[in-house]
């Protein structure tokens, strides 16, 4: 029986009839006991669902989307039957195109007994180099983008309703410099204000950021001892092996505390990302990672003595206060006036910038990391 209009006269299942992210069994189980009976707008991620048979062939399946689940050939055939979209695994990739989560830096740096090369991290960066040395496959290019899209939703999940202040700085800084120091400092005050350390993930004044999240609510003498330990291996250039693994022994002994979120590349491969940070949102194309740091650094970005890099992330981000709307815009605080005045010019141009756009009032120029604080909290 059907309407004057055509449409069945039949009730719509119940379910939601908003985009739903199931990405936990127990996501599953309960939307399922609270008496739903469809799966429309259901969006079902990297699950095993070998087990939830009676479940599924229960429920409507039209409008739902399975991405990398695992399930049995009858309930495979009875979804697709029922309407459901399924992408199945991508084979032969060293990572899960569907992840849904950040990356841990354990995670990353599984393997690191053995060497930095085998770790995944490694595996991920040779097999990235691999694909983009030639011509890249169909399969190849659809598992990184399907991976970077899965990453953009997991970082979305981990930054909501939290406020991220963005560390920017140069890759190079040597642990036992006194601009890594200064980087650990920074860190430190940031999240004693409350604040989450959002950086790039690699090393140098990025991860010295994140380690100074890590000693949030440190003394300043304890704070010096890390400083000492973490400095016996000062740069990752010498061997990645052994410059992770001390990074990796000083967290052991770190109080359990947030380390911020790190946003690093595989398109930098050479770089290797740090330890400190919680949750790691690494991607494979650089120009969707760049835009992103920027984009979810809502309580503004601080940008400490760096070279290229660090310049075209200066930039960047005036680029998007300048086409912001005014409620829009986040603080830019660059760190060093010599620097940025004399040895990288960059802070004539962004005043300029910002004072014709209107948005003067965002864009700050301070001696120290110790200014930083006040700008960011005020």
């Amino acid at each position: 029986m059907t309407s004057s209009s055509g449409s069945s006269s039949r009730p719509w299942p119940r379910g939601p009839r908003r985009l739903v992210d199931v990405d936990t069994l127990e996501q599953f189980d309960e939307l399922v006991a609270s008496g739903a009976d469809s799966m429309s707008c259901w969006r079902l991620q990297d699950l095993d669902l070998t087990g939830r048979g009676p479940e599924l062939r229960r429920l409507h399946a039209r409008g739902a989307l399975f991405l990398g689940c695992e399930l049995t050939p009858a309930d495979e055939a009875s979804l697709r039957a029922g309407g459901a979209l399924l992408f199945p695994d991508v084979p032969d990739v060293p990572f899960d195109p569907y992840r849904a989560t950040l990356y841990s830096p354990a995670e990353l740096y599984e393997g690191l007994d053995e060497g930095y090369e085998n770790t995944a991290d490694a595996r991920i960066f040779a097999w990235s180099a691999q694909r983009t040395s030639g011509e890249p496959g169909v399969a190849a290019a659809l598992a990184a983008t399907l991976h970077d899209h899965a990453i953009d939703d997991a970082l979305s999940d981990h930054v909501e309703g939290r406020r991220l202040a963005g560390v920017m700085g140069g890759h190079a800084q040597l642990r036992d410099s006194a601009e890594y120091a200064d980087a650990v400092r920074l860190g430190r005050a940031l999240a004693n204000a409350g604040l989450v350390v959002c950086t790039g993930g690699g090393p140098g004044a990025m991860e010295g950021a994140s380690l100074g999240a890590r000693c949030a609510g440190m003394t300043d003498p304890d704070l010096e001892g890390v400083l000492q330990r973490i400095g016996r291996v000062p740069d990752f250039r010498a061997s990645v092996t052994d410059w992770a693994r001390a990074a990796l022994d000083v967290a052991a002994d770190l109080p359990e505390g947030d380390g911020g979120i790190g946003i690093p590349t595989w398109f930098y491969g050479q770089e290797p990302p740090h330890v400190f940070a919680t949750g790691v949102a690494k991607y494979f194309r650089n120009a969707i990672r760049e835009d992103t740091l920027l984009q979810v650094c809502n309580a503004g970005i601080v940008f400490l003595p760096g070279a290229a890099g660090t310049v075209q992330e200066i930039f960047q981000d005036a680029c998007e206060n300048y086409y912001a709307e005014p409620g829009g815009r986040a603080p830019m605080v660059l760190v060093g006036r010599t620097h940025w005045t004399e040895a990288f010019p960059a802070w004539p141009l962004v005043r300029q910038i910002a004072s014709e756009r209107g948005f003067a009032d965002s864009v700050h120029l301070v001696d120290s990391w110790d200014d930083v604080t006040a700008v960011l909290s005020g």
